[in-house]
This record gives C-alpha cells, structure tokens and sequence, in this order.
C-alpha cells in the first residue's frame, strides 16, 4: 500500500504518522485522542515549552490523563541530549511504568511521539515492541529520519505509515478517527 492510500488495512493494526517538523503531527494527535474518546485511549502527547519571547527551550509530556512530566530541557544536566537539550530519561522512564501501557485496559494507546529522546529509554523501546505484539491499536508519531529502532518500526508489516503534508493535514482528522473507530468498533464485537 502506497504512503498515500489513507484506507487502513486488515493487516494494519497500527498507525504511525510521520512529517516535517511543524506540519502538525502533534496537532493530529491530540485530534485523534478527542475524536476518539469513546475507546478511553491511554497515552501521551509532547507539548513545547517556550520562555516568555517564545524561544523553545524544550519538550513537555502530557499523559491523557493529566500528568506533565519534562522530557527535555536546554537546562537539563547530563549525557542524554538531542541538540541543545537534555533529555530527562529517568523521569520518562518512571512515567512510562505509571502508565503501564501496555497493562492498560485501554484499547487504543496514543503515543507522541516515537523519536530519537524516547528511544534512549530501553523501556520505552520495550514497551512500543510489546504493544505492537500485543492486542493493543497502537496510534504514533515517528521521527521522519531515524535508523536503528526507528527505521524498524516504521518497516513493520504492521504498521501503516501516513506522511503527514500541508495538503493533507485538515482531512485527516476525520479520515483516521473514521478508520480507527471502524477497527475498534469491530474488535469489540
């Protein structure tokens, strides 16, 4: 199936969405998670954190239940870092075992996003391969680059990758949530 083709397949449990920087990957999303609230999704979205002339200076978590947790910082100390910011990986891991996605009696998990701050967490890794193993839909933003467990992932059979365009991105709120809810809908009978 062609990247443009929406129309998830029967062999498709899962969803990841890629894009430039900006497009508004994060944007869709949170979308998804609204449009599909019915299916009580778990899960987290990012959030930029920006100074008070709007300059980012990193990357906020926000579970769909309400916690924020800072994933990186230009203040931040240590050997984890992307850039000019320093990723808090003990504090995502000890969110991420909170969570228990995987345990969740959810159906859907939404996870913003599968990228390269994430993956220096082994339990994160872990956890995205134990999803996409499990009986769980899986809805994700990935990293448009990326090699070692981003480049599997998006290889996944599995997987349905959607790139996110300037051209595509008002359609495809309704497009996806239409298609997922169809899917869950039917695992429920």
């Amino acid at each position: 199936m062609a990247a443009g083709n929406l129309k998830l397949a029967d062999d498709h449990r899962h969803l990841l969405m890629t894009g430039l920087p900006g497009v508004g990957k994060t944007t869709l999303i949170r979308e998804l998670a609204t449009r599909l609230a019915e299916f009580e999704p778990a899960g987290f979205y990012t959030e930029e954190i920006r100074n008070e002339r709007g300059i980012r200076e990193g990357f906020r978590l926000v579970t769909l239940c309400g916690r924020r947790l800072i994933l990186s910082h230009i203040r931040h100390p240590g050997p984890y870092r992307v850039g000019r910011y320093g990723v808090d990986v003990e504090g995502f891991e000890c969110l991420l075992e909170e969570l228990d996605l995987r345990d969740s009696p959810a159906p859907l998990i939404i996870i913003d996003e599968i990228g390269k701050m994430e993956c220096f967490s082994r339990r994160f890794i872990d956890n995205v391969m134990l999803l996409l193993g499990g009986p769980k839909f899986l809805v994700a933003t990935i990293a448009l680059k990326g090699e070692g467990f981003i480049k599997q992932v998006k290889g996944r059979p599995d997987c349905r990758l959607v790139t996110i365009t300037r051209e595509n991105r008002d359609r495809l709120p309704g497009e996806l949530a239409s298609e997922l809810q169809g899917k869950l809908q039917r695992r429920a009978c």
